[in-house]
């Protein structure tokens, strides 16, 4: 027969905290970042690395690797009934240039504990458990984010993303071969019963609110709008000002722009500009070029809509207004998602039987379960995390934090994949 974890056997189904807590430490160690932090951005030598490192874990807890044509690694641990729809559990190894040691990572590992802890106790599942990590989820290298869990939800194809071209335009498709990382399997051909995503919150709410665990409902949508503008290089001290044409006065007026309309947006949401360059960057040079990156998000699709055409519409104006060239393209989008019902409910009664304090949360960031919810029933759950900083190497949580939120996991993962008794 097959059962949930039983409420008066909670307090012995945990995980082992100072294992997982020296797992993330180890992992931290690859692609150190400058200040305490990692930059182990994806498909790097150091990406390359932490893989390796991620995998002889698993191979040592008794799973077993698939790994598909983005680089996605599937790690399997069997079920009783190997033919039923696995369970997942999935996040991300890739960071930010200046990212903290948690942001994702947390995530793969924490479903790693969960296969070593699922061992230690001697329980077994009807369905296999699967801990994933995928590919560029933080689109810092390459943009858009999450784009191997969207080739593989069948957001974008696999030519699109195999073209994706970083900074010094080095091609994803050929970094992902050159680190050795590209299976052979198909993208997608994987059935999922349900994925849960473990996560550091990166905002405040859960500190602030004194609560162990967020259950995520929503997550915000999102337009990444990539903006450049063209002038006309010119020396900064001969130019009259009637007879500039300035990249970055057109850059700084729209950044304001930006701030107003999110404004006039209020409650629920979000835009700032984030990424930003001016050419030919020089001191004495008026800039003949900017390209920056604006960032719209709500849960509220229509205030998301709104947003993005109030701005494309006040920018027109604006690079008019200048004699500015100007281009707009859409670089990264989502729509807002809800999350599984039933999963959530399930995180919150696994809280409640371990005796955690939690409460419901909308995402504010883009994470790989937003795409995965396409393609099957997906729920995150959440930990505090320090002042609700992340995207910082001095991003931080508590070994208590983390043991909380992959205790629910645990429990989750066990009440879905259905403990055999």
């Amino acid at each position: 027969m097959t059962d949930t974890v039983a409420a008066g056997s909670a307090a012995n189904i945990r995980i082992d905290g100072e294992r997982l807590w020296d797992s993330l430490m180890q992992m931290a160690r690859i692609g150190p970042g400058v200040a305490g932090g990692n930059n182990r951005q994806t498909l790097t030598d150091a990406d390359a690395e932490g893989r390796a490192l991620f995998r002889d874990w698993c191979e040592a807890a008794g799973m077993t690797m698939g790994l598909d044509r983005m680089g996605n690694m599937f790690m399997r641990h069997e079920g009783a009934e190997p033919d039923l729809d696995p369970v997942y559990i999935g996040s991300h190894l890739d960071t930010q240039p200046t990212g903290g040691k948690y942001d994702g990572v947390l995530g793969v590992l924490s479903g790693l504990e969960v296969i070593r802890s699922i061992r230690d106790l001697g329980l077994r599942t009807r369905r296999p458990i699967v801990v994933v990590n995928w590919t560029n989820e933080e689109g810092t290298r390459f943009a858009p984010a999450m784009l191997a869990s969207g080739v593989f939800a069948g957001v974008h194809d696999e030519d699109f993303a195999n073209s994706r071209e970083d900074a010094e335009g080095k091609r994803f498709g050929d970094e992902l071969d050159r680190i050795g990382w590209r299976g052979d399997e198909e993208p997608g051909r994987r059935k999922i019963h349900a994925m849960f995503e473990y996560h550091i919150e990166q905002g405040p709410i859960l500190e602030a609110e004194g609560r162990q665990i967020g259950v995520v409902t929503q997550g915000q949508g999102l337009w990444w709008l990539q903006v450049t503008l063209t002038g006309k290089d010119a020396h900064t001290g001969s130019t009259p000002m009637k007879m500039r044409v300035n990249a970055g006065l057109g850059m700084a007026r729209i950044t304001e722009a930006v701030h107003r309309i999110a404004m006039d947006h209020q409650p629920n949401a979000v835009g700032a500009v984030g990424q930003a360059n001016v050419y030919p960057n020089s001191r004495n040079v008026i800039p003949g070029k900017a390209v920056f990156t604006i960032d719209f998000r709500s849960p509220d699709l229509e205030k998301l809509t709104s947003m993005r055409s109030k701005l494309e519409a006040e920018a027109v104006d604006i690079a008019k207004g200048l004699g500015l060239g100007l281009e707009i393209e859409p670089v990264g989008h989502f729509d807002p998602v809800t999350f599984d019902p039933g999963l959530a409910q399930t995180l919150r009664d696994a809280a409640d039987r371990l005796g955690y304090s939690h409460m419901d949360l909308v995402s504010g960031a883009g994470h790989d379960a937003c795409w995965i919810n396409r393609v099957a029933p997906t729920v995150m759950i959440m930990c505090p995390c320090v002042d609700g900083l992340s995207h910082n190497e001095a991003e931080e949580i508590s070994p208590e934090w983390a043991r909380a939120g992959a205790d629910v996991l645990l429990h989750a993962v066990l009440d879905t994949a259905e403990i055999v008794r």
